[in-house]
């Protein structure tokens, strides 16, 4: 009696382990959206502010955050950039290092090296702004789904340019795992930056 006894509850105890490895895991608790799975926005490659080619390969072991502006842009990149920089202020000197900014101009006609090297590290000295020909930036928005067209208002000298507002998160696998919109507050985008990294 007692060794059919230890038998069943060696099975029962089976039963409880298989189960217990069955159950799916936990899903992590983003205060951006979760596109874990994209088909997309796999493949980058342009020159950054030094001069330098660079694809998604050359960040491996960072989450890389990928927004896609302009230097003349009078209110949404400017307030994204500043919250980025704030956003890694919030995060332990380990972990911002283990994060890289990347500022990818939808107005290569105006942003030049020169003028990239110096808009996008005045809000932090690690950030990076990539640029290349307008065949070579637009091949990039498409391949993240980033829309993006010239506008001028009647009468003006100058112009805008309608863009995507939101930025994307990539593991540091190089994977989309996250869309944060526009006016994601840097105290959410810390959460989800360490968040991401926890997930491994």
């Amino acid at each position: 009696m007692r060794i059919l006894l230890t038998r069943w509850l060696l099975v029962l105890a089976a039963l409880v382990l298989v189960a217990a490895c069955g159950q799916p895991a936990p899903s992590l608790e983003f205060r951006g959206t979760d596109i874990t799975g994209a088909d997309f926005g796999r493949r980058l490659e342009l020159a950054d502010h030094n001069g330098v080619r660079r694809t998604l390969a050359d960040f491996r072991g960072k989450l890389v955050v990928l927004f896609f502006g302009y230097t003349h842009c009078p209110d949404v990149c400017p307030t994204t950039l500043s919250d980025m920089a704030q956003a890694l202020r919030l995060l332990t000197p380990e972990q911002a290092a283990r994060v890289q900014v990347l500022f990818v101009t939808v107005d290569p006609e105006r942003d030049t090296p020169d003028m990239l090297r110096t808009y996008v590290p005045y809000f932090h000295p690690d950030f990076l702004g990539l640029h290349g020909t307008p065949e070579e930036v637009a091949r990039a928005a498409k391949e993240f789904r980033i829309t993006y067209r010239k506008h001028t208002e009647p009468g003006a000298s100058d112009y805008l340019v309608d863009h995507t507002a939101g930025s994307y998160v990539l593991d540091d696998k190089g994977r989309l795992r996250l869309f944060l919109p526009f006016a994601h507050s840097p105290e959410d985008i810390a959460h989800d930056l360490k968040t991401l990294m926890t997930a491994g």
